[in-house]
């Protein structure tokens, strides 16, 4: 007999929730064949079994928080496999002789059975199996369940819910407003407790500064056509900032650092976070090595890691162990934020949207310059006020003078 458990996943994900059961009661498991999949904050994950066997017990239900460690099920060998079945059918038996079943699968030990194509079918769509009703009598969800799932939410959309019951309010004109009841995804409820115990963890603070953008903005023009040619990607503004962040870090290594118990971990190593917005919310691939990568590189990097993250492709190499995140709400049309940590790092850097503003030059002139807020977001624990605002104005001045930046690897 063999306890599956929670195994070591990355450094920064300790947690997460049982989205699906991949196999049932009684079914056999290979070593390394997936037996459930793990929703986190940043992925989702198909925890395997570790022996060859069969799975005789059920620990956590769908839905059920679990750490890495915690025992999720129990492999049996054939002969064991066996009786336990027999005791888990009969369990079972009892339970459907006195239960009034409604469709929904509740409980982990109405575990979700499903094709691979269906289950494919279901994350392309964005349903949660658990939601769905199921039509065959055995439990199994089809194909076209799901497909029938999304019709009804498509021909839902935009429609009103029934008024809330009495107790949501006493005021009777209340009562007859329209209000809508929308599940959070478990993928949601993970991103918002994560966020939730960042704020509560860490001391942040947040300062600002704004960049005069536009030598970037006329490298960029100058270098746009050759740049694609040669590499076949587009000079953005990330590989400035991601650059020009790593050199920061460089100067200042507390801001490339984490606080574990008593002690700060320096960490002698650049790899980035780029957060990406998706459907389900904020995610955080991670380019390694910055530091040792050109403007080519670290554009088509974070292209495909983008484009990977809107197809919910990324695999948890993709995800883990950035030192430093960099997020870009102006790609939105925010001007000002104050972004959260990506703990247990201890710096994230806001980028916002490009406005042509008016400015006093040195000479006392005034011009019109595309002009941007930065924001940086730090854990006050470790980080000095002045380190933070040291850091940022470090940031400031090698964007609008990037000579230092660009001279290795820009023609």
């Amino acid at each position: 007999m063999t306890e599956l458990k929670i195994p070591e996943l990355a450094e920064s994900i300790r947690t997460g929730t049982i989205a699906t059961w991949l196999v049932a009661i009684g079914d056999p498991v290979e070593a390394g064949g997936p037996v459930l999949e793990l929703e986190t904050d940043k992925i989702n994950i198909e925890i395997p079994a570790e022996t060859n066997g069969v799975l005789t017990s059920i620990k956590k239900e769908v839905g059920e928080q679990v750490q890495v460690g915690d025992v999720v099920a129990i492999i049996s060998n054939t002969t064991e496999g066996k009786e336990h079945t027999e005791i888990e059918n009969r369990d079972k038996e009892k339970t459907h002789n006195t239960t009034i079943h409604t469709g929904k699968l509740k409980r982990a030990e109405d575990y979700i059975v499903a094709s691979p194509a269906t289950r494919k079918r279901a994350r392309q769509l964005g349903i949660n199996l658990k939601d769905i009703s199921v039509s065959d009598p055995l439990g199994k969800i089809k194909m076209s369940d799901v497909e029938s799932f999304k019709k009804r939410e498509v021909s839902n959309y935009g429609k009103f819910a029934e008024p809330l019951e009495q107790q949501v309010s006493t005021d009777s004109a209340d009562l007859e407003k329209p209000i809508e009841r929308i599940k959070m995804s478990q993928r949601r409820q993970t991103i918002a407790k994560h966020l939730v115990e960042a704020q509560q963890q860490a001391a942040m603070l947040t300062t600002f500064n704004e960049v005069d953008l536009s030598v970037v903005m006329d490298i960029r023009r100058e270098h746009k056509e050759a740049f694609i040619k040669k590499y076949g990607v587009k000079l953005g503004l990330m590989s400035f900032f991601t650059k020009a962040v790593v050199t920061a870090l460089m100067d200042f290594p507390y801001l490339n650092a984490e606080l574990l118990h008593d002690e700060i971990l320096l960490k002698k190593f650049y790899d980035i976070g780029i957060a990406v917005s998706t459907d389900e919310g904020l995610v955080v691939p991670v380019v390694r090595e910055v530091d040792k990568k050109g403007f080519a590189e670290i554009e088509t990097e974070i292209s495909h890691l983008s484009e990977k993250a809107r197809s919910r492709n990324l695999d948890l190499n993709d995800m883990a162990g950035s030192t430093f995140t960099i997020t870009n709400g102006g790609v939105f049309g925010s001007l000002f934020s104050t972004p959260i940590l990506n703990t247990p790092e201890v710096g994230i850097l806001g980028m916002h949207k490009i406005q042509k503003r008016p400015i006093v030059l040195e000479d006392d002139t005034i011009a019109v310059r595309p002009m941007m807020y930065i924001a940086l977001s730090y854990d006050h624990r470790i980080i000095d006020g002045k380190q933070a605002v040291q850091f940022l104005a470090r940031i400031k001045q090698l964007l609008e003078d990037p000579q230092d930046l660009i001279s290795d690897y820009l023609d």
